[in-house]
């Protein structure tokens, strides 16, 4: 068994709205010094899987089939074994 750990975040070349906002805010609250402050999700879940390999295609497939929005999201995960 592998848990999986995904991040998302927005493609570099889409506009981070969110991200945006959030640095503007804590510039309001006197953190002046962040910059390019972008957001994302995180997903984590378990594969049921004894093989790491199997893990990993199963992971990447439900990431570019369901998680992820491949026009303007990128993603990377990582497996780690669960006992």
């Amino acid at each position: 068994m592998f848990k999986a750990q995904i991040t998302i975040t927005l493609k570099k070349t889409v506009l981070d709205a969110q991200g945006a906002t959030v640095q503007r805010a804590l510039y309001n609250l006197g953190y002046e010094s962040v910059d390019h402050l972008r957001m994302g999700k995180y997903v984590e879940l378990l594969v049921n899987s004894g093989d790491e390999a199997s893990a990993r295609r199963q992971v990447d497939e439900m990431c570019r089939k369901l998680l992820v929005n491949p026009i303007i999201e990128e993603y990377r995960f990582e497996l780690v074994p669960v006992k």
